[in-house]
Order: C-alpha cells, then sequence, then structure tokens
C-alpha cells in the first residue's frame, strides 16, 4: 500500500470515528511523524495531503523544516535545553513541555525572536520511566507558565502505555478531565486568556481510542511512513 493510500485510510478511520462519537473531524489533526524518514518521503507525504509532521530530534526538525518552511512543523521530542534554539520559531507548537526551566528558556528565546511561541505541557501518565507533569503538580506549572509573555499553553500532551487499549483509552479520559478541571480552575484564578483547548494524544497504535476522548491532534507515523505496518 501506498503512502497516499495509507493516508487516506487513516482518514477515512479519523471521519469515522469523529462520526461514531458525534464530532467534526476538521476538529482532529493528523500529524504526520515523520522522525524516520528522510526528505523524500515528506515530499510524498505533502503530495498526499499532509501538512503537519512531528519530529522528536532538534537536528532533524532543522533540517526538515528548512527544507520545507511552508509546512507546520511540531516538536514531539524530549526537550534538551542547549538544543532549544534549533527549536523555538521552527516548531509551530512544542508538545513536550514539562518543567518551568525549559519554559523560562523557551519564553527568552521566543521574545529574542519577538514572537509567541505556542507549547503544550505534557502530562505523565503515571508510569516512573517517563517524563510530564504529574497530574497534582500541573496546576502550579500552569500558573507558571500564565506568567511568561512569550510562551502560549495551548492545551496538554500525553503518551500511553502501549499494548493495551483498555489502558490508552482511559489514559485519555484522564487527561481530558483534568484538561477541564485545569481550564476551570485558571478561570476562576483569573487567568486571562486561558484556552486549553488542544489534546495531543494517540499514536499509530490506539489514535482511534483517544479521538472519542477529545484529541485535537493524533501523532501517526508507522501507520503513515511504514511499508509494512498493518492497520
Amino acid at each position: 500500500m501506498s503512502l497516499e493510500k495509507r493516508y487516506a485510510r487513516i482518514e477515512q478511520e479519523v471521519h469515522a470515528s469523529c462520526d461514531a462519537c458525534g464530532r467534526d473531524a476538521r476538529e482532529v489533526k493528523i500529524i504526520g511523524v515523520s522522525k524516520t524518514v528522510g526528505l523524500d518521503a515528506v515530499a510524498q507525504a505533502v503530495a498526499a495531503g499532509i501538512h503537519d509532521f512531528g519530529e522528536n530530534r532538534p537536528d532533524e526538525l532543522a533540517r526538515k523544516h528548512d527544507a520545507f518552511p511552508d509546512e507546520r512543523w511540531h516538536f514531539i521530542g524530549n526537550i534538551q535545553s542547549r538544543q532549544l534554539s534549533s527549536v523555538v520559531g521552527r516548531a509551530c507548537l512544542i508538545h513536550s513541555l514539562c518543567t518551568l526551566r525549559h519554559a523560562e528558556k523557551i519564553d527568552r528565546l521566543a521574545e529574542g525572536l519577538g514572537i509567541v511561541q505556542d507549547v503544550l505541557i505534557e502530562v505523565n501518565d503515571g508510569e516512573p520511566n517517563k517524563q510530564g507533569v504529574q497530574p497534582d503538580e500541573l496546576y502550579d506549572m500552569l500558573m507558571a507558565c500564565s506568567k511568561l509573555s512569550h510562551i502560549r499553553v495551548c492545551g496538554l500532551m500525553t503518551m500511553a502505555v502501549r499494548g493495551s487499549l483498555e489502558d490508552a483509552r482511559a489514559t485519555f479520559c484522564d487527561l481530558r478531565i483534568l484538561r477541564d478541571t485545569m481550564q476551570s480552575k485558571l478561570e476562576r484564578s483569573g487567568v486571562q486568556g486561558a484556552d486549553l483547548h488542544e489534546l495531543s494524544m494517540g499514536m499509530s497504535e490506539d489514535y482511534l481510542e483517544a479521538i472519542p476522548q477529545g484529541a485535537t491532534m493524533v501523532r501517526v507515523g508507522r501507520a503513515i511512513f511504514s511499508d509494512d505496518y498493518a492497520l
């Protein structure tokens, strides 16, 4: 199956899932995670209709962004402070913010570029070997970020445990409830412009579990770019 056909099938599945749960498919953005492929495959993906791409390494984000500057590039990897200058300004959205130290550096870099950098806060799903803000620390993180004038927190991101669709579904449901709780708390606290509208959750194995739980972005790599991935 060609890349174009794989992507068309994923689009069909997303539309069907949205129809089944009463959502508008335009609310769900498919991000093609291109971290394992080269520029030729990105060009094929653009021709197939993909215009949002996810990268987890700053050097690859910079290389592909600079080759395809008209596309939208998302940074989805672990943040390394020394490489943030390659990410800020190139990424339309940083999905993996989870420390105030990195938020402050992103804010300084964005100020130097004269922009406001959009970010998501990554929330830990309970696995000790994963990064992410703990749910009970999220409000303090959001309040601290609200005081930084050159970043804008647009929502939350998480990665569910692999191997169990039931567990993934529960993780996605928990993130939606947490987002709604945080949105209400920020509004009650008088935070101006608080709008946690984005939920980045779901990958190739479980994106169809994420959509009914409110995902606005699904990060799909192998199901688009791998010849041997079984949909």
